[in-house]
């Protein structure tokens, strides 16, 4: 799990994000001006900054410089997210060396999109969230079985089984969300067969290879639905 310090002068600004980010499943810090953000990192180094400019004291920029003059703390990825409009800020940000400038309120798929960009050798292209969704498995011999979805993605799932099928293995589904039936076509693109790792129980990963757009914007909203259930406007 991935740790992500969030630096913002606002308590309600990193409740929102750290609340988000924690279901996403991320770890999360937080700091409210400069000088603690430091702190907080020579206790234990993050995998990313997200920092707004404006904070107390030391700005956000001057936390940016400070990190990169810094052996310990130079090659950590900072997202800067900040309520600024002047495109001098946006530009004096990367010339001190932030990764990316995102604008508030930023889309939470562009900021994951980011977010993955900057921490991940492999992104993840959208957003994944645990689920517990019923799936009809059906192979090109026509057998059919249930399974179930343990995670999901626009653009893929991992489905619970003791039986995976083998990779590039095609498979035609029947996902079963808020009371619609959403049919795709699948490909196996890894299979496990023991329980730990990097899953929590046999079964395999799947991309959806055929799915009709006005599906794909349902299964979007619903991860997006998912993410800001419960989390306070």
């Amino acid at each position: 799990m991935r740790t992500l310090l969030v630096v913002d002068s606002s308590a309600s600004h990193i409740f929102f994000m750290g609340t988000m980010l924690r279901k996403l499943d991320y770890k999360v810090r937080s700091a409210m001006n400069a000088d603690d953000a430091l702190r907080a990192m020579t206790e234990a180094l993050p995998a990313l900054v997200l920092t707004d400019t404006a904070l107390p004291a030391k700005s956000g920029i001057e936390l940016l410089k400070e990190m990169r003059q810094s052996p310990q703390l130079k090659a950590v990825p900072v997202i800067v997210h900040s309520s600024e409009s002047d495109v001098r800020v946006r530009e004096a940000c990367l010339s001190a060396g932030a990764t990316d400038f995102y604008r508030k309120p930023t889309d939470f798929n562009v900021l994951y999109s980011a977010i993955q960009a900057a921490t991940e050798t492999v992104p993840r292209k959208s957003i994944r969230i645990d689920t517990l969704l019923k799936v009809v498995v059906k192979n090109g011999a026509g057998a059919a079985r249930q399974e179930r979805v343990s995670a999901l993605s626009e653009g893929g799932c991992y489905i619970c089984s003791t039986a995976p099928e083998p990779v590039q293995t095609v498979l035609s589904l029947t996902l079963f969300i808020k009371h619609r039936e959403i049919q795709v076509s699948a490909s196996v693109q890894y299979s496990s067969t023991m329980i730990g790792g990097q899953h929590k129980e046999p079964g395999m990963g799947m991309k959806f290879m055929s799915i009709r757009p006005e599906d794909r914007i349902f299964v979007r909203d619903f991860i997006k639905d998912q993410i800001a259930r419960d989390i306070p406007v």
